[in-house]
């Protein structure tokens, strides 16, 4: 495979370890001190923080723990996160056949992605991805908890709910496939002011109301997305945990908002 192939780790060594086995540590160690749930049974779609895995580690691995015992059913992953540094009208696939984190190369399922550029509002744009950590933290995750695995990454920009849940429909799949949407909640406010803000906030995601805007999420695109299709198909929103940066490692004046949710399909299986 050639380099140009491969979408290189942006924020290895910032956003998590860069080298191998102490990533693999921390990502075990953050998944081992998930207190044991119930088994609410394989997710169709979780929602997960992306912020350094110092402050929002904790709360990801509440959801990405429920994947363990169906990691031998889960071979795709349809991953979408907000683009932080490209404007992109919108959603973007990357040019690249796999992707590569400190623990190995996460390949692309290139007939899906050729399926959704099919699709007026997919387009390819490597920059979207180039230096997008939203969807980079999340692989380390996926791939210490489901081994082998194909990917389709979507940087989402200026989209509608409705063209964002058209992506969701044509890649829904089966139990094979599950959805992963990367999003924090609230920015820079005060400890109890960010705590009210992201209550409200995780009171709409389970009750399926659309996010107004993305002072609420940065992910709000592809939450609205997901909301919609849930809303169709009858998922049930689950919310796994609710914090912030300031109840993990930061300090409390100037926050930033995470929480983990499992999308549960009606006969929960």
């Amino acid at each position: 495979m050639e380099a140009a192939s491969i979408r290189a780790p942006a924020v290895a060594g910032m956003f998590y370890p860069g080298e191998p086995p102490v990533l693999k540590n921390d990502v075990m160690a953050l998944l081992d001190a998930v207190p044991p749930a119930p088994t609410f049974g394989l997710p169709k779609a979780i929602v997960v923080p992306h912020a350094g895995y110092i402050y929002s580690g904790p709360i990801a691995a509440s959801a990405y723990a429920l994947l363990a015992p169906y990691a031998a059913t889960i071979r795709r992953v349809v991953l979408l996160g907000p683009s932080h540094r490209v404007a992109v009208r919108g959603l973007a696939v990357p040019h690249a056949r796999s992707f590569a984190t400190p623990l190995g190369n996460v390949p692309l399922d290139a007939e899906a992605i050729a399926a959704a550029l099919k699709l007026p509002q997919v387009i390819q744009h490597d920059a979207a991805h180039a230096q997008e950590h939203s969807l980079e933290v999340q692989l380390p995750f996926l791939q210490q908890v489901l081994g082998d695995f194909s990917l389709v990454p979507f940087s989402v920009g200026f989209a509608t709910p409705d063209e964002v849940a058209e992506v969701l429909e044509l890649l829904w799949g089966g139990p094979e496939t599950l959805i992963v949407i990367s999003s924090d909640l609230s920015h820079y406010h005060s400890h109890a002011d960010a705590t009210r803000r992201d209550r409200h906030t995780a009171d709409d995601i389970l009750h399926l109301r659309l996010l107004l805007d993305h002072e609420q999420a940065c992910g709000a695109t592809p939450i609205n997305g997901l909301i919609e299709v849930a809303e169709r198909r009858g998922l049930k929103p689950l919310l796994l945990d609710l914090r912030n940066s300031g109840d993990t490692a930061g300090d409390q004046s100037r926050v930033v908002g995470y929480a983990s949710f499992a999308f549960m399909a009606p006969d929960h299986g």
